[in-house]
C-alpha cells in the first residue's frame, strides 16, 4: 500500500514539475499579456477615431487611446477595490464578463453612431449618432465648454437645461478639455459610459452572492451585462451609465455590512451615495431612504446599538451630512424652484408630477385620449402609471410600424427583456410570501423594486423614453431579484411560476390583434382596450380552473396510472 502511495505521489510530482518546465517565466507572461493588451487597444483606438470621424480620417486616435486607458484603469480599480473587500480571489469568468459587458456596450454605442444617422427619423440628435435626445444636448455643451477658457465648475450652475444638476456635464467637460482632439468626437465619452456600466455587473454579483449564493449571483451578473436597457444606457451618454453600478454599490455595501459589521461596510455604503449627489440629488436622496427602509427590515443583524458606538459611523456620517447639506443648497433652484422650506419639498414633487400627468394626458396619443373620454377622471392617474410599467409593450412593439429602419428593432429588443424581466418581478411576491425558503431580506428587496418600479411610472408619465430610464436607476436590484426567483422556482418546481408566465402570454396575445387592428386594414370585432383585457383575464381564469381541475384529476389515479 506505501509502495503504491509513494509511486503515485511521484508520478503527480513529475506531472507537477513538467507542468512548471512548460510555464513562461512570469516577467516574460506579464510582459506579453502588456504587449497584446497595448496592441488591442492601439487598434481599437484607430477604429473609433475612424468611425467618430465619419470614416474620413484617424487623427484623433491618441484621444481615444487615452480614454480607452483611463477606462481600463477604473475597471480594474473597481475589481481591486471588491477583491480587497471580499478578502478573496475573485472568479476569473466574472473578470472576463465584465470586460465583455464594458466591449459590448462600446459596440452599441458604435452600432447607434453609424446607423441611426441614415436608419433614425432624421431628428438632429439621430444625424449626430445620439440614441437619446438628453444626451445630445449635454455632450455638444459639454464639448463648448471643455473648449472654451471658462472654470469647468460652471457646469453646475450656468448650464441648467443641458444638464439640471451638472454632474455628467462637469465630467464630460473636462475628459474633452485634457483628451478632446480637434473635432468633437461622440464616442470618446462612451468609452468611460461603457466601463463604468460594466462595473454594476460586478457589484451585482457581490451583492447577489452575499444575499443569496452563488448560483444566483452568477445569473444576475450575466442578466445585467445582457439586459437591454442597462446595455442601451450605457452605450449612450447617460448618466445612468454612473448612478446604476453607484446603486449597485450602495446595496452591495449594506449586503456586506448583514455579515461583517465593519467600517468598510459602510464606507461601501455611503462613498456611492457622496458620489452619487453631482449627478441628482434627489435620486441620491432617494437611495439613502431606500437603504434605510432594507436596513429596518435587517432584524438582529443591523446590530444597531454597537454601531452607533462607533466613531468612525459618526465621522462617515457627518461627512454624508455636509456633502448632502451643501449639494441640496447648491441645486436648490433646480431642484425646487419657489420652494423655501424643505418640508414642502415632498408636496411640491407631487403636485408638480400630477401636473406633468395632466400635460401628458392633454398630449398623449389619439387611442389614449378616446380612453380617457370613457372613463372616470380619478382613474386617469392610475392607468398611465400600470401602462407605464408595461412600457415598452410587447405586443406594440411586434406590431406598431415606423418610418425608421432601427427604432423598431431597439424597441422590439427593449421589450423583449423588460417582458422577460417582469414575468419574473410578478413571480417574485409570490414566491417570497408563500414559500418558506425566503427571508425578510429578500421580501423588503421586493417592496423596493417594486416602490421603484412604480415611482419611475409615476413620474415619467408612461412615457416611452424617461419612464424606462428612471426604472433602470435600480436595475441591479430587478435583475438580482430575478436571478433569484429563477433559481428558486429552478430548485424548489412552483405551479405558480408556469401559472404566471402563461397568465401573462394570454393577455398579451389578446393584445396583439388589438394593435393589429389599429395598424393595419384588419377587422377584429372587439375595439374597446378594457373588453380586450378582460378577454385576456376571463381567458386565463378559464386555464387555471382547467389545470387545477386536470391536477385534481392525476393526483386522484392510481401511482402506475399517474406515472404513465
Amino acid at each position: 500500500f506505501f509502495t503504491k502511495r509513494d509511486a503515485m505521489a511521484g508520478k503527480e510530482r513529475v506531472v507537477e514539475l513538467s507542468k512548471d518546465n512548460n510555464r513562461l517565466p512570469s516577467w516574460l507572461a506579464t510582459g506579453l499579456t502588456g504587449f497584446l493588451v497595448l496592441l488591442v487597444g492601439g487598434g481599437l483606438a484607430f477604429f473609433l477615431a475612424w468611425v467618430s470621424s465619419g470614416f474620413l480620417n484617424t487623427s484623433d486616435w491618441p484621444s481615444f487611446a487615452g480614454a480607452i486607458l483611463a477606462s481600463l484603469a477604473i475597471l480594474v480599480l473597481g475589481w481591486l477595490l471588491l477583491r480587497n473587500s471580499e478578502s478573496q480571489a475573485l472568479p476569473r469568468w466574472l473578470a472576463g464578463l465584465v470586460l465583455g459587458a464594458a466591449v459590448l456596450r462600446l459596440a452599441a454605442g458604435v452600432i447607434w453612431m453609424v446607423a441611426l444617422p441614415s436608419g433614425g427619423h432624421g431628428s438632429p440628435q439621430e444625424m449626430a449618432g445620439y440614441v437619446m435626445s438628453d444626451a445630445y444636448l449635454r455632450d455638444q455643451t459639454a464639448w463648448d465648454l471643455g473648449k472654451s477658457n471658462k472654470s469647468l465648475l460652471k457646469a453646475f450652475t450656468g448650464y441648467h437645461k443641458a444638464d439640471q444638476y451638472g454632474g455628467l456635464l462637469f465630467i464630460s467637460a473636462e475628459v474633452y478639455r485634457y483628451l478632446g482632439g480637434a473635432q468633437h468626437e461622440p464616442l470618446l465619452m462612451v468609452v468611460f459610459t461603457a466601463a463604468i456600466s460594466a462595473l454594476a455587473v460586478l457589484f451585482t454579483w457581490a451583492f447577489a452572492r452575499r444575499v443569496w449564493d452563488q448560483r444566483v449571483a452568477s445569473l444576475a451578473a450575466w442578466g445585467l451585462a445582457l439586459y437591454p436597457e442597462a446595455l442601451l444606457l450605457g452605450s449612450s451618454q447617460m448618466r445612468e451609465a454612473f448612478t446604476i453600478p453607484l446603486a449597485c454599490a450602495a446595496f452591495y455595501g449594506l449586503a456586506r455590512y448583514r455579515q461583517n459589521h465593519d467600517w468598510v461596510s459602510v464606507v461601501w455604503i455611503l462613498a456611492p451615495i457622496l458620489l452619487y449627489l453631482p449627478f441628482s440629488p434627489p435620486f441620491a436622496a432617494l437611495l439613502l431612504a431606500l437603504l434605510g427602509l432594507a436596513a429596518l427590515f435587517m432584524g438582529p443583524s443591523l446590530n444597531l446599538s454597537s454601531l452607533v458606538r462607533q466613531r468612525w459611523f459618526w465621522f462617515l456620517a457627518g461627512i454624508l451630512a455636509v456633502a448632502a447639506a451643501v449639494g441640496v443648497w447648491a441645486t436648490w433652484k433646480q431642484l425646487a424652484p419657489g420652494v423655501h422650506n424643505p418640508l414642502e419639498l415632498v408636496p411640491w414633487w407631487i403636485q408638480k408630477t400630477a401636473e406633468y400627468q395632466g400635460h401628458i394626458t392633454k398630449t398623449t396619443s389619439g387611442w389614449i385620449q378616446k380612453i380617457f373620454k370613457n372613463i372616470p377622471s380619478w382613474t386617469h392617474l392610475p392607468f398611465l402609471v400600470g401602462y407605464g410599467v408595461l412600457r415598452p409593450f410587447l405586443p406594440a412593439a411586434l406590431v406598431v410600424s415606423s418610418q425608421s429602419v432601427v427604432w423598431p428593432w431597439i424597441t422590439l429588443w427593449r421589450a423583449l427583456g423588460w417582458t422577460a424581466a417582469l414575468a419574473l418581478l410578478l413571480y417574485a411576491p409570490l414566491r417570497a410570501w408563500t414559500k418558506d425558503n425566503s427571508d425578510r431580506f429578500t421580501r423588503i428587496l421586493l417592496i423596493i423594486a417594486w416602490f421603484t418600479i412604480l415611482l419611475a411610472s409615476y413620474r415619467g408619465g408612461g412615457d416611452q423614453d424617461d419612464n424606462p430610464r428612471y426604472r433602470a436607476a435600480f436595475v441591479g436590484i430587478q435583475i438580482a431579484l430575478v436571478a433569484w426567483a429563477w433559481v428558486a422556482q429552478r430548485r424548489l418546481a412552483d405551479q405558480a411560476f408556469r401559472r404566471v408566465l402563461i397568465w401573462l402570454g394570454i393577455i398579451l396575445a389578446w393584445m396583439v390583434p388589438w394593435y393589429l387592428r389599429r395598424e393595419y386594414p384588419i377587422y377584429w370585432p372587439v375595439v374597446d382596450l378594457f373588453k380586450t383585457l378582460g378577454l385576456g383575464v376571463a381567458t386565463a381564469a378559464l386555464y387555471t380552473i382547467w389545470d387545477w381541475a386536470r391536477r385534481r384529476a392525476r393526483q386522484k389515479l392510481p401511482g402506475e396510472q399517474r406515472a404513465s
